[in-house]
């Protein structure tokens, strides 16, 4: 009995053993960034930004049902705003103003994976974005109202570090579709809840963005 007991356990160990792979890989995509000011019970948001991701991956497989899974990426998050407005003093004069805020980020998405089928995985995790550099660039198209086509542009960039938290934490839910080649497909929605804003009095600036692209993964047991 003793020695049934000890094989069936050595069989299960060497089964969970088996079903472990340590694969590394790399990925890279297009982001949707948007930034959103909230201040009380009053939010707003800004346009999205049009951006791309890139970076290197390890996936962990526990079992065949579950992995777990740590990535190193680059991405420059942010959003913009354009605006319309008419000048108080001059009726008939408008300004265009169009400002775009980029924080140049480090992500580290740490995620636990569960498989629906061989190929096909669903994970949930939080990204913790490092935030290394912070500018924006506001240009102002002043439209002079009788004359037609005729404008004055005026640019203004700035660097904002200063003024900018370094953690971007942003909880993610995501999706993944794997070939037996190594190539995949996913997908990641990421919600911004830290506040990136120093000097935001009552209010709080958040960052969330939506992710999808394409990458390989190699290497087994």
């Amino acid at each position: 009995m003793r020695k049934f007991l000890l094989i069936a356990a050595a069989s299960v160990v060497s089964a969970n053993l088996s079903a472990q792979e340590t694969r590394f890989g790399a990925k890279a995509g297009y982001s949707l960034s948007t930034l959103k000011f909230k201040d009380g019970g009053e939010s707003e948001n800004t346009d999205p930004s049009h951006t791309f991701y890139a970076g290197a991956l390890v996936e962990h497989k526990l079992s065949d049902k579950f992995a777990l899974q740590g990535e190193v990426l680059y991405s420059p998050l942010g959003g913009k705003i354009n605006e319309r407005v008419e000048d108080e003093d001059d009726a008939g004069t408008f300004f265009n103003i169009k400002n775009k805020t980029t924080f140049g980020t480090i992500l580290i998405p740490v995620s636990a994976k569960y498989f629906i089928t061989e190929g096909l995985s669903v994970s949930a995790g939080a990204n913790f974005g490092l935030i290394i550099s912070a500018k924006t660039k506001t240009v102002a198209d002043l439209g002079l109202g009788m004359i037609p086509g005729f404008e004055i542009s005026a640019d203004d960039e700035r660097d904002i570090k200063d003024q900018t938290n370094t953690l971007n934490i942003a909880p993610f839910l995501g999706a993944e579709y794997a070939l037996e080649n190594g190539l995949f497909f996913d997908a990641r929605y990421n919600m911004g809840v830290s506040n990136l804003a120093k000097d935001s009095g009552d209010g709080k600036l958040t960052n969330s963005f939506f992710q999808v692209g394409v990458g390989f993964k190699f290497g087994g047991n």
